[in-house]
């Protein structure tokens, strides 16, 4: 009767174990749209979203899907996705700077622990301080900044070198 006991228990903490690594696994989302999802799923996510051709010509995306409204973690959210070879490379959500905080610990919570994460002031004569959370796995990161006493904060998420990739016109010549 205890060995049986035992094999359930070990099973459902296996089972646990499987749910919690897979959870971590799946990457960086906006409202369950991912990294590597295709356009379509954009489109079905955020029906307010206006996908079309990016106005120049980049190596990092074709596509973008502008002024995705949602509520994430309760906070009001604009979200635009770049899209290339129907696969979204990156997302940018902007959002006001008073919810930052509130929106770190929603991805914490979604995405793990992030590598780092810092509060510094800028030498200027304000004092602003400048809050940086920083998410890596693997080829992908993601980077919310937000600067005291600034309206607008954001969270970038990306593959690769999109950051560096996404203003360079003309095809990748690697």
């Amino acid at each position: 009767m205890l060995q049986v006991q035992a094999a359930r228990e070990v099973k459902a903490l296996c089972a646990l174990a499987l749910v919690l690594a897979g959870t971590q696994a799946w990457g960086f989302d906006a409202n369950g749209v991912k990294i590597g999802d295709r356009e379509s799923d954009v489109r079905r996510s955020f029906q307010s979203a206006h996908c079309k051709a990016l106005e120049w010509t980049s190596r990092a995306a074709e596509r973008r899907c502008d002024d995705a409204k949602v509520l994430i973690a309760g906070s009001a959210v604009r979200a635009t996705f770049y899209i290339k070879n129907d696969i979204v490379q990156a997302f940018d959500l902007r959002f006001h700077s008073r919810d930052a905080d509130t929106l770190a610990k929603h991805f914490k919570a979604r995405w793990g622990q992030p590598v780092s994460e810092t509060k510094d002031a800028p030498p200027d004569k304000a004092g602003r301080s400048v809050y940086k959370v920083l998410w890596e796995k693997g080829r992908d990161r993601a980077l919310l900044v937000s600067q005291e006493q600034s309206r607008r904060a954001s969270l970038l998420a990306s593959r690769g070198n999109f950051e560096e990739e996404i203003y360079k016109i003309g095809p990748d010549k690697r």
